[in-house]
């Protein structure tokens, strides 16, 4: 499935998938209610004190990419959105200013780097799926 990443003051696509929100502050100036906000995976964030530390600082994002691995490797938030990102189109999104050094960058990172090995029934079903589409245009 497709994984994004896009910044919560950017405008919503149909094509963002489901939409979950990876910081653990709501951020500022956005209503809930008008956030096209899906699911607000906060225990998936990092952990204040690395927040904290890390402070958006460019120096830091090779240690912040470390220290939070490290920390989301423990997370079971973290096999939950592996499992999702599976399954359908996710764009995590965020509130910070720098959209190459983020929460939602290390994360979607992480993913790739770790994606769980499809299992043969999901191959089965795309597969089938892809035969069907082929019939369909004959």
């Amino acid at each position: 499935m497709l994984l994004g990443i896009k910044r919560i003051y950017e405008k919503a696509s149909i094509t963002d998938g489901r939409r979950i929100l990876v910081d653990g502050l709501w951020p500022r100036g956005v209503r809930k209610s008008t956030s096209n906000i899906d699911f607000w995976m906060k225990d998936i964030a990092p952990s204040e004190d690395l927040r904290r530390w890390f402070n958006n600082d460019p120096k830091k994002w090779v240690s912040f990419k470390k220290k939070y691995e490290a920390e989301i490797k423990k997370n079971p938030a973290f096999k939950a959105l592996q499992e999702k990102v599976r399954i359908e189109d996710v764009t995590l999104v965020y509130a910070a200013s720098d959209g190459k050094r983020n929460n939602a960058a290390a994360i979607a990172s992480f993913l790739k780097s770790h994606a769980p090995k499809p299992k043969k029934e999901d191959i089965a079903k795309k597969v089938a799926e892809d035969l069907e589409k082929e019939l369909q245009m004959q």
